[in-house]
C-alpha cells in the first residue's frame, strides 16, 4: 500500500520540477548558465511586482521617506545609469525595460531591484557602511542581477510546486496513517523548504554575486569592490545562522567565491576603463 502512494507524491513533484524550463540570461564571462523551471508567466510577475514598488513608494512618499536627498538620489541614479546599458550583455531586452530608480530613508541595511528593473535603495545602507561608488555599484549590479535572472519569478513558481506537493502529500500521510491532513502538510512543507527552497535560495544568491560583479565590471566600477562591501557587511551583521539553515550563502564561502570571479572580470574592468 506504501509504494503506490509514494510514487504518486514522486510522480506528481517530478511533473511540477519538469516543466517550463528556460535559460533567461546569456552565461557571460562568469559562465552562469543554469536552466531555471518557470511555472508562473513573466508578464504575471513583471504586473504584480510594479503593483508592488508603486505602492512601496506611496507609502514612503506619504510618510517623507522618498527621495529625500537629491545628492543621494542623484548618485543612485548615476550609478544605475552606468549599470544599465551593461544588462545587454546577458539581456538583449534588459536595456529597454522600464527602470525606475528611487532612494528611500530608512535605517534598514537593505537594495532591492524588482522584475522589470524596479529598483529601491535605502540610505541606511549607504550611509551607515559608508559606501563608495564602487560598493554602491556591486550592491546595485547584484540587485539587478537577480531582476535579470528572474529569481523572483523563478522563486514564485517553487513555492507554489513545494506547496502543491506538500499538499498532495498531507493528504496522502492522513489517509494512511490516520491524522490530521494539515499536519503532515505542514510537516512536508517544512521539508521542503530546508532541502529545497533554501538551498535553491543560496544558488540564487551566488548567481547575483557573479553575475553582479560582472555587471559592474562592464560598468567601470571595480569588481574588487563587491568584497568590501560584503566584509562590511559581514562587521554590521553579526552572527549568521548555519549556512544550510540560511537563504544566503555563508560570509566565508560568499567571500571565497568573489574573489575568485572579481579576478575573472578584471579585464574587463580595464577595458571599461580605458574606453570611458
Amino acid at each position: 500500500m506504501r509504494c503506490p502512494q509514494s510514487w504518486l507524491l514522486l510522480f506528481a513533484i517530478a511533473l511540477a520540477a519538469g516543466c517550463a524550463t528556460t535559460r533567461t540570461t546569456a552565461p557571460g564571462v562568469v559562465g552562469v548558465n543554469r536552466e531555471q523551471t518557470m511555472l508562473v508567466s513573466s508578464g504575471e510577475v513583471d504586473r504584480s511586482a510594479a503593483k508592488a514598488y508603486q505602492e512601496t513608494l506611496r507609502d514612503a512618499k506619504g510618510s517623507n521617506l522618498l527621495n529625500r536627498d537629491p545628492r543621494e538620489v542623484e548618485r543612485v541614479r548615476r550609478i544605475a545609469a552606468r549599470l544599465i546599458p551593461a544588462t545587454a550583455a546577458f539581456r538583449s531586452d534588459a536595456p529597454g525595460w522600464n527602470w525606475e530608480v528611487n532612494v528611500v530613508t530608512s535605517r534598514e541595511l537593505n537594495a532591492w531591484c524588482m522584475p522589470g528593473g524596479k529598483i529601491a535603495v535605502y540610505s541606511g545602507l549607504i550611509e551607515q557602511l559608508q559606501l563608495t561608488d564602487d560598493e554602491l555599484a556591486a550592491v546595485m549590479a547584484h540587485e539587478i542581477a537577480h531582476a535579470l535572472r528572474e529569481h523572483g519569478r523563478e522563486k514564485a513558481g517553487q513555492a507554489a510546486g513545494v506547496n502543491a506537493a506538500a499538499a498532495i502529500g498531507g493528504a496522502l500521510l492522513g489517509a494512511y496513517f490516520g491524522i490530521d491532513s494539515g499536519i503532515g502538510r505542514s510537516v512536508l512543507g517544512g521539508v521542503g523548504e530546508l532541502a529545497f527552497m533554501r538551498p535553491n535560495s543560496r544558488e540564487m544568491e551566488q548567481e547575483a554575486d557573479r553575475v553582479g560583479v560582472e555587471l559592474a565590471a562592464r560598468a567601470a566600477y571595480d569588481p574588487q569592490a563587491a568584497i568590501t562591501l560584503w566584509e562590511k557587511m559581514e562587521r554590521a551583521g553579526g552572527a549568521q545562522a548555519p549556512q544550510w539553515l540560511s537563504t544566503h550563502p555563508s560570509h566565508a564561502s560568499r567571500l571565497a567565491d568573489l574573489r575568485v570571479y572579481a579576478a575573472r572580470v578584471q579585464p574587463l574592468y580595464a577595458a571599461a576603463r580605458k574606453s570611458r
